[in-house]
């Protein structure tokens, strides 16, 4: 009977040396739902980068993501309870804290928000200002979200009020850019792909542009938050292991884009993304390069400057007390860091 329960116990410290933390660190979720809204965009693009590499697979994670038009309404499906987390703009973290609810950014997509404000080639000659735009309409991915909230800020740097534009949801697809062609906007604030199809065509000159670092500092004034993914503050209390590794992924994902060529990138992304013309979507890619974050981390910097930008025009944001350190959680990020980067 000893020797028997001597060679069970063996057994079970192989198979536990084997199966590594495995077993201690058994997923509570193992099958997710993630909202976005605008998979295609490059701002995205980490979240598409860990699925089609099967980074979500690698980490025992049955991922379903979910398309919105904007980010606004990926966060609506979040808050609703029909998706776990979000893959969206930080600026959301903020705002939701500021209506008494709680959602932590857990990894960082972006560095640089990568949003252009471009007018219509038939308005340039009347542009001169973000003021020049009163009464104009402004297409973004959907009200609300973080295109939407960009032209709000440069129109309070300007001593004007939201309203003072019409924003009208135009999504992040060929739809957006079919409106912008049509003349039905007079102006535009959306992400590549979208925004290189205009500039390709001539129907837009970009005026705002937040891809560079030259753009970044004159908008926002440096370090930025721009896509993350989000989770609601007690989810992720409940669900540690899960949002580990969901983390993990996203983290792998930052570092392979950190060595990836254009060509392995289009590669990997669906055909969809580009389309017939995959040159133009590398040109894209190449603009918009510098702005990922390269280890999924945050930075009180960056909470602060994206605070300060809501604080010009959000009342809801000027009216609260917002905890900035509540706000985003590094602790996953550099446990995947300690795992993946070499």
């Amino acid at each position: 009977m000893r020797i028997t329960r001597t060679f069970l116990l063996l057994a079970l410290v192989t198979a536990g040396m084997v199966s590594g933390g495995a077993l201690a660190q058994a997923l509570e979720k193992p099958k997710i739902t993630i909202a976005v809204g605008g998979k295609p965009l490059l701002y995205y693009l980490p979240l598409t980068i860990a699925e089609r590499r099967g980074f979500f697979k690698d980490e025992g994670l049955t991922v379903e993501i979910v398309d919105f038009p904007g980010g606004a309404r990926a966060l609506q499906a979040m808050v609703g309870g029909s998706a776990d987390i979000v893959s969206g703009a930080y600026e959301h973290t903020i705002n939701m804290q500021a209506k008494g609810i709680n959602i932590v950014g857990i990894a960082l997509e972006g560095r640089y928000s990568g949003i252009v404000l471009g007018v219509h080639k038939s308005k340039v000659a009347q542009y001169k200002s973000p003021k020049d735009m009163k009464g104009w309409k402004i297409g973004v991915t959907a009200p609300g979200s973080s295109t939407n909230m960009m032209v709000s800020s440069l129109l309070a740097k300007d001593g004007l009020k939201p309203d003072a534009v019409s924003f009208i949801g135009v999504g992040a697809t060929a739809g957006a850019v079919a409106v912008m062609r049509k003349g039905e906007i007079d102006g535009i604030s959306n992400l590549d792909p979208v925004i290189a199809r205009l500039e390709a065509s001539g129907d837009i000159i970009p005026v705002i542009d937040t891809r560079t670092a030259k753009g970044m500092k004159e908008v926002y004034g440096g370090a930025y938050h721009a896509g993350c993914i989000y989770a609601p503050a007690e989810w992720v209390k409940k669900n540690p292991n899960t949002a580990q590794a969901v983390v993990n992924a996203m983290v792998r994902a930052n570092l392979w884009l950190q060595k990836a060529r254009p060509e392995e990138i289009v590669a990997t992304v669906p055909s969809e993304y580009y389309g017939d013309d995959p040159t133009m979507y590398k040109v894209a890619l190449l603009k918009n390069m510098e702005g990922y974050s390269p280890d999924g981390l945050f930075s009180m910097d960056g909470a602060k400057n994206v605070f300060n930008v809501l604080n010009s025009f959000e009342p809801t944001v000027q009216a609260a007390k917002i905890d900035l350190a509540k706000t985003f959680d590094n602790s996953f990020a550099q446990k995947a860091l300690k795992k993946y980067r070499k």
